[in-house]
């Protein structure tokens, strides 16, 4: 096991950047995902520490060595793609041992590693078969059991679950996290699918367009994006973000008022000591949004979508203005499966004052609550 640190690591192909100065530490025994769209350079990433792209410029270390010149081959790494990569012709305990053979280790050794990651993957009954008799879990299993076979520093696995439907990703998911805690292994995993990113991970580095723009524990990132671009992208259905207006201890929005809290007017109360925004953008999570009542002076919203979920039902909608009845500012938001309004029916909704972010109109960036 190893600690993970990459000093400003930018990735250039033909001048044009893929990662642009990256800079993170992981840990000795931590899993930390890498989370954001197609194209952000998550991959890159993680192939740049697995040695199968170099650098442009920066450092890498993997425990006390400098990696920058060190083959991929003599990294102590091992690398989980997204399309397993098993060796057809093999037997899965030939793929399982393939690492072991390559370097040489004795026939007791690779006997026993093989039981054991067998063992704890339960493919033990499969272990005389191949890759083409194997259902797609069996195969991510499989190429799991390859990597921890090795007995490797670090584990880089590269968006290993998104060929399997959905009820296999739930279980390969819970898998994985149990098998960290077993092994223990410093692991960096890249996704884009935010129930992987979220119930993973030990912290969270999300990327845009090749750059970190932030990392924390899930709940952090989620919970206080450090700008829209992260607020837009983390949560299903992700954060409503619209735009307000501020007059010194609340917003309007439509022509109706919504309370800000103590931290949030203190926050804005120091900001607008140094700028005077004619609007803000306000954002709050679907889930945080309550249902309430025309007389109790809610938010009017004209249902568009319902989308039933089972427990609960997704409202999908539009804020409808108090003066002129305009629908306007897209709102989602959730209600108890028992209510079963119609498209075109109005609902009431409050926003809880603390539960209420907002951003800079300018920067995008998070205006934090003191």
């Amino acid at each position: 096991m190893a600690t993970v640190r990459l000093n400003q690591i930018t990735r250039r192909f033909d001048g044009v950047s893929a990662i642009e100065d990256i800079s993170f530490t992981v840990p000795d025994g931590e899993f930390w995902v890498l989370v954001g769209a197609s194209g952000c350079g998550k991959s890159t990433i993680l192939r740049t520490i697995a040695g199968l792209e170099m650098a442009t410029s920066g450092e890498l270390y993997i425990g006390d060595r400098r990696a920058n010149d060190i083959p991929a081959r003599d990294r102590d790494v091992a690398m989980v793609f997204q399309n397993y990569a098993l060796y057809p012709h093999m037997t899965v305990a030939e793929n399982l041992s393939f690492g072991l053979r390559m370097r040489g280790a004795d026939k007791k050794t690779i006997r026993d590693r093989v039981s054991y990651v067998a063992e704890i993957l339960s493919i033990a009954h499969l272990l005389q078969r191949k890759p083409k008799q194997l259902s797609g879990g069996q195969q991510q299993r499989v190429a799991l059991g390859r990597a921890i076979a090795r007995e490797p520093q670090v584990f880089l696995l590269d968006e290993p679950l998104s060929n399997l439907d959905a009820q296999l990703r739930d279980e390969m998911r819970s898998q994985l996290k149990g098998l960290h805690q077993q092994l223990g292994i410093t692991t960096i995993y890249v996704t884009h699918d935010q129930t992987e990113a979220m119930t993973l991970s030990d912290r969270l580095v999300v990327l845009h367009e090749g750059r970190i723009q932030q990392i924390g524990t899930p709940l952090e990132v989620y919970n206080q994006p450090n700008n829209q671009t992260i607020a837009s992208f983390l949560g299903s259905p992700p954060m409503n973000l619209f735009r307000a207006t501020y007059n010194g201890s609340h917003f309007e929005i439509g022509g109706q008022e919504l309370a800000a809290s103590p931290p949030l007017v203190r926050a804005l109360e120091a900001v607008s000591s140094k700028t005077s925004p004619p609007s803000l953008t306000l954002g709050i999570r679907p889930e945080d949004i309550q249902l309430s009542s025309e007389d109790s002076g809610g938010l009017a919203v004209r249902v568009s979508i319902t989308e039933p979920l089972g427990r609960e039902t997704l409202i999908r909608g539009a804020m409808v203005s108090e003066t002129s009845r305009r629908q306007e500012n897209v709102l989602n938001f959730f209600i108890p499966a028992s209510l079963q309004p119609q498209p075109g029916e109005v609902l009431w909704v409050t926003f809880p004052p603390e539960h209420l972010l907002c951003f800079d109109p300018i920067s995008e960036d998070l205006i934090r609550h003191l």
